[in-house]
């Protein structure tokens, strides 16, 4: 499936003053990801949902770290920044997907269109895919961020006939987990920091 999401070193860091969880805040829970993968013919239609207890600024930070992503992102190979142009992004991204004995490798580049701190729209331009559009929005709730994904794309290769909604289910979900498990630990450093 490639990358869900793509990340960018601009935002990357510690996050702005007001990135803090306000001390009257009920802090959201960590919880499942919530993904439903629709397949109809060559269409494969993603929808994720998670809330992450941390504010949008530290989602953002995560979510739009490309340059780093391979480094937390585990079938990730290479993620970097071709270009930026204001708020626009040229992303490129390979790496490669295991289903039983079969791997299937990925690579594509993406213009990136962000909205800071609300919503990451992706659009492939090039890769082995033969289409990819991605949205990602950034709501808070509860003293967290809700994170809301939704993709369409058409594989460029073959999917095996039995299980291969509940592969791009695994795969999709366990991207969200590993980004997930980074926002927590970046929110965890930068609290140590801060003590």
């Amino acid at each position: 499936m490639g990358a869900t999401l793509s990340m960018m070193t601009a935002f990357a860091g510690t996050p702005p003053p007001d990135a803090v969880t306000p001390p009257n805040a009920v802090p959201a829970k960590i919880q499942e990801v919530e993904v439903r993968v629709q397949i109809d013919g060559a269409n494969v239609t993603i929808d994720l949902s998670l809330v992450v207890p941390a504010t949008r600024q530290q989602v953002w930070a995560v979510l739009t770290d490309y340059g780093h992503m391979a480094g937390f992102v585990s079938n990730l190979k290479e993620s970097k920044v071709l270009s930026a142009s204001g708020s626009t992004l040229k992303v490129y991204q390979r790496g490669a997907a295991s289903y039983a004995l079969i791997d299937f490798p990925f690579e594509s580049t993406r213009d990136v269109q962000l909205t800071p701190f609300e919503k990451i729209q992706s659009h492939m331009v090039s890769g082995n895919m033969q289409k990819m559009e991605g949205l990602t929005q950034l709501v808070e709730e509860g003293g967290g961020t809700r994170i809301i994904y939704h993709a369409d794309s058409i594989p460029g290769h073959w999917l095996p006939p039995f299980g291969a909604q509940t592969f791009i289910e695994h795969e999709t979900r366990a991207q969200f987990e590993q980004m997930r498990d980074e926002i927590m630990k970046r929110k965890a450093s930068a609290v140590a920091q801060s003590n």
